[in-house]
This record gives structure tokens, C-alpha cells and sequence, in this order.
């Protein structure tokens, strides 16, 4: 069933009834390519695959959204395995939770250090 109205009435109704639009955020750039840091070579080559443990690992950071604000996570994957031997998350994308994530996976607590 459809009914035409207009706008007017539409926001009449919302504001009797406490109804507010949800605002659409605006977007926050997180990565910065225009910088003049070093950039690491690319060891890999596209070749993810690997014949043996702690061979081959590749590490990434992703983003997700939270009633609470963006939890950011680091992860380091083993290649030959496919599983995850270090992570690190945070409120915030400071160097240290990638490094966290790194010594997760070298460490006794990670697939890397046993």
C-alpha cells in the first residue's frame, strides 16, 4: 500500500514523534600514501603459497565499526597453515599494533616461536 506525502508532513510527523534522520558520518581517511617514508619491498611476488610452517607469513590491518567507535585490528597469517599466529586490536592505529601482532606470532604464544 502506498500513501503520497510530502516532505513538509514527513517531518511534522518525525518531530511530533521524537524521530530524527540518521546522519551519515563523514569519511576518515586512515592511510596516507603521499608520504615520503620507505616502502618495503614486495617479497611474495603474489606467490601465497608455502611447503612448510613460518615460511611464508603476510600481515594485514582491517577496520570494524563498533556501537563504541572503529576497533582496528592487525593479524599475521601463516601461509602454509592459513592460520593466524599473532593479532593485536585497539581502539586507535598506533606503529605498536602492528608490532604487537608481529611479536604475537615470533613468540611462544603464536605458531611462529614453537
Amino acid at each position: 500500500m502506498e500513501i503520497d506525502v510530502g516532505r513538509k508532513r514527513v517531518a511534522r510527523l518525525m518531530c511530533e514523534h521524537g524521530i530524527r534522520a540518521k546522519q551519515k558520518k563523514k569519511f576518515k581517511a586512515t592511510t596516507d600514501s603521499k608520504h615520503s617514508h620507505p616502502v618495503a619491498p614486495n617479497l611474495l611476488q603474489r606467490d601465497f603459497e608455502a611447503d612448510k610452517p613460518d615460511q611464508k607469513w603476510l600481515a594485514d590491518i582491517t577496520y570494524i565499526p563498533t556501537r563504541e567507535g572503529w576497533l582496528y585490528l592487525a593479524a599475521t597469517l601463516d601461509l602454509y597453515s592459513k592460520l593466524i599466529v599473532g593479532r593485536s586490536m585497539s581502539s586507535r592505529m598506533p606503529k605498536k599494533l602492528v608490532i604487537e601482532a608481529l611479536e604475537m606470532a615470533v613468540g611462544d604464544e603464536g605458531l611462529g616461536g614453537a
